[in-house]
C-alpha cells in the first residue's frame, strides 16, 4: 500500500501556495483549461519520478514572479507506505543571470531532493512510490518516434528496479564519452586504442539493458493483449514485438557477443558520422493489429486505445513487481474515448489505492463515480471543494504560507 496523503506547493507554476490533503480512492480535479489542474498532477508525478512530465527545462516549474525575486519553488508531499510516513520535498532555487535568453527566463535553477530531511539523489527517490500517468499525449507512444517508446520502457523499469536505473545512467554516460572520443578520432586528436575500453563498457552495460527490456516486454505482452481485448473486444488480434538494435540470443552473454559483432560492422559508418550507432539507445517496440504496424496503419482511435492498453499493462506490471500498486494519474486522458471504453478504463483503475483525474467535463466522470469520488474545482490557481454536481464551496483548500519550521529543500546551511 502506498499513496500520497498530503501535497504542499509553493511557487510551483501558477500554484503559489497550496496545502492539500489527499484521500485514498479517487480524486477528480475539474475546471477550464490553464487553471492549474495539470500542475497538480505534475507535482505528484515529480514526487514519484523526480522529474516533470511536461517541462523541457526544470526552471519552467518556478513561477516567474517568484524567480524574479529569488524565491524557491517547493513540492512537498507526505507518502503513506506500509507503516511508514515519508516526507518528500523537491525544491528549486533560482540563480539569477545577467544574460537573458530569448524566452525571457534569465535564470537557472538548482534542484534538491530530500526524503525525511535527508538529501537524496533522483535515483534514490525513484521507486519510493510508483506512478503511472495516462495523458492525451500518450497517443505518441503508438504513432510517434521510437524515443518515446524507449522512454516508456525506461521509466517503467526504473520504477520497478533501481539496478536498472543505475545501469541506464552508466550506459548513457558511456555513450556520451564514446561519442566524444569518436569526434576526437575523426579530428586526429585521439588514439584509436582508447576506443577498445569504451567499446567494452558499452557492450557490458548495453547488453544487460537490452536483456532486461526483453524480459520486461515478455511479461508485459500478455497484459497488453488482455487489456486491449477488454477495451476493444475480441475482434482485433494484438501483437507486441520488441525490436532491439542488436540480436538477442539466449542470454546476456550471447547479447554481448552479438553486440561486439554489430559494433565491428558499424566501425566504418561511425568514422564517417561520429556517433554511437549500435546499442539500446536505438531500440524500439511495435504494436500490430491483425499483422499491421499501428505506427503506420493505425487510426487515431486505435492508437488511443493501444496507448491506454500500454498504461494499464504498466500499472499491472509495477503492482506485480513491487507488491504495491502505483498512484494512477489521468491527465485529460478521457476526453477522446467513447463512454463504453471510458467506463471500462475507470473500472480497471479502481483496483489501485489512489487515482487522481483531471477533466474539463465533470460529466465524463461523475456519471461513473457519483458520490464515490472526491471532487475539487480548480480555477485561477486555487482549488475549491465541490460535490459531484459541481456545487463549489465558498472557501478554497488551504492556501497559506508553508508552516513555520518546515524543512526547505534548498538550504545552504545544511
Amino acid at each position: 500500500m502506498a499513496y500520497l496523503s498530503r501535497l504542499r506547493l509553493t511557487n510551483f507554476r501558477n500554484l503559489t501556495h497550496l496545502d492539500h490533503a489527499l484521500p485514498r480512492g479517487v480524486t477528480v480535479y475539474y475546471g477550464p483549461n490553464a487553471q492549474g489542474k495539470t500542475t497538480l498532477l505534475e507535482a505528484v508525478y515529480l514526487l514519484c519520478i523526480a522529474r516533470s512530465f511536461r517541462a523541457e527545462n526544470e526552471r519552467e516549474v518556478v513561477s516567474f514572479s517568484a524567480a524574479n525575486v529569488g524565491q524557491q519553488a517547493l513540492v512537498d508531499g507526505t507518502i503513506e507506505k506500509d507503516d511508514q510516513h515519508l516526507r518528500v520535498i523537491v525544491g528549486y532555487q533560482p540563480a539569477q543571470r545577467s544574460n537573458f535568453e530569448g524566452n525571457g527566463l534569465g535564470y537557472n535553477v538548482r534542484k534538491e531532493i530530500r526524503v525525511n530531511r535527508l538529501r537524496r539523489t533522483a535515483g534514490e527517490l525513484v521507486g519510493q512510490v510508483n506512478a503511472v500517468l495516462f495523458s492525451a499525449e500518450d497517443i505518441e507512444l503508438v504513432l510517434g518516434a521510437p524515443s518515446g517508446r524507449r522512454r516508456f520502457l525506461d521509466i517503467l523499469l526504473s520504477q520497478a528496479d533501481t539496478l536498472y536505473l543505475k545501469g541506464l545512467q552508466r550506459y548513457n554516460k558511456v555513450v556520451q564519452q564514446r561519442n566524444h572520443l569518436l569526434r576526437l578520432l575523426r579530428e586526429g586528436r585521439a588514439d584509436g586504442d582508447e576506443l577498445a575500453f569504451w567499446d567494452d563498457e558499452l557492450v557490458r552495460e548495453g547488453a544487460w539493458i537490452m536483456w532486461r527490456r526483453h524480459e520486461t516486454m515478455r511479461k508485459l505482452t500478455p497484459a497488453c493483449i488482455r487489456h486491449h481485448e477488454d477495451l476493444s473486444g475480441p475482434d482485433e488480434d494484438l501483437e507486441v514485438e520488441y525490436r532491439p538494435n542488436v540480436l538477442l540470443g539466449g542470454g546476456v552473454d550471447e547479447v554481448e557477443g552479438n553486440f561486439r559483432e554489430a559494433l565491428a560492422a558499424a566501425s566504418h559508418r561511425e568514422r564517417v558520422r561520429p556517433v554511437t550507432s549500435v546499442g539500446p539507445h536505438r531500440d524500439d517496440f511495435i504494436l500490430m493489429i491483425d499483422g499491421a504496424d499501428m505506427a503506420i496503419f493505425g487510426s487515431r482511435g486505435q492508437a488511443r486505445t493501444l496507448a491506454l492498453t500500454l498504461r494499464l499493462a504498466e500499472a499491472e506490471f509495477l503492482a506485480s513487481e513491487r507488491g504495491e500498486g502505483p498512484v494512477v494519474l489521468f491527465d485529460d486522458a478521457l476526453s477522446e474515448i467513447d463512454a463504453v471504453r471510458r467506463h471500462r478504463l475507470l473500472e480497471k483503475s479502481m483496483r489501485y489505492e489512489q487515482v487522481l483525474i483531471t477533466t474539463t467535463d465533470l460529466e465524463q466522470v461523475n456519471d461513473f463515480f457519483g458520490s464515490g469520488a472526491n471532487y475539487l474545482h480548480v480555477s485561477g490557481g486555487q482549488v475549491w471543494p465541490s460535490d459531484e454536481h459541481g456545487n463549489v464551496a465558498d472557501i478554497p483548500v488551504s492556501g497559506g504560507d508553508p508552516q513555520e519550521g518546515d524543512a526547505l529543500a534548498i538550504d545552504e546551511s545544511a
